[in-house]
């Protein structure tokens, strides 16, 4: 089975239970190499909202990239991977990526992914929405991006939180083809 290189960047929106179920998911698997880029405010959102311990963001990953560093090699064409997610996606962070104007490593990444016609898939998690907001998701994802809220289903009756954080973290995988069997899927 091929290994698929796998971005994962956490931004300073609401949500970070969603990246620690993809990091579960994803970290130390054979099949998957996980580089996960964590962005300063991302880090200060995971505190406030969880009691988890920093390195449940990047436990079995295969690199941590700073978020400032340009140069990483997540930021150039000629570094092949195979998709990205930035999950939970702040509105800064949609806002960099639809213009294509951003100074850090997250957004000079889903540029690269964008314009090498990879997967690039945005869990925005901000409610309610506004205008710019949703003009801002609709230019992503003419552009190639994926726009996939943070809205999980109830279908396979959840019980923690951690069962919602799964299932939407499944629909992520979905979207690049990673097998995976964090949720019951519909008729099952």
């Amino acid at each position: 089975m091929k290994t698929k290189r796998i971005i994962l960047a956490v931004s300073g929106a609401s949500g970070t239970v969603y990246a620690t179920a993809l990091v579960r998911e994803l970290g130390g698997r054979d099949d998957v190499d996980l580089h996960v880029i964590i962005s300063d405010a991302a880090r200060k959102v995971m505190a406030l909202e969880t009691d988890l311990p920093p390195d449940a963001l990047t436990r079995g990953a295969t690199a941590i990239h700073a978020p400032d560093d340009i140069s990483a090699p997540p930021a150039s064409g000629s570094w092949l991977h195979d998709g990205m997610i930035i999950c939970p996606c702040s509105m800064a962070t949609l806002s960099a990526v639809a213009t294509g104007f951003g100074h850090t490593l997250i957004h000079r990444a889903a540029d690269v992914t964008l314009k090498e016609r990879k997967k690039l898939i945005l869990v925005p998690r901000e409610t309610p929405l506004s205008a710019i907001h949703l003009q801002n998701m609709l230019t992503a994802d003419q552009a190639g991006a994926i726009v996939l809220p943070a809205s999980p289903g109830f279908y396979h009756r959840p019980v923690t939180i951690e069962d919602l954080a799964d299932q939407l973290a499944g629909k992520i995988l979905d979207q690049l083809d990673i097998p995976h069997t964090l949720f019951k899927r519909w008729g099952e």
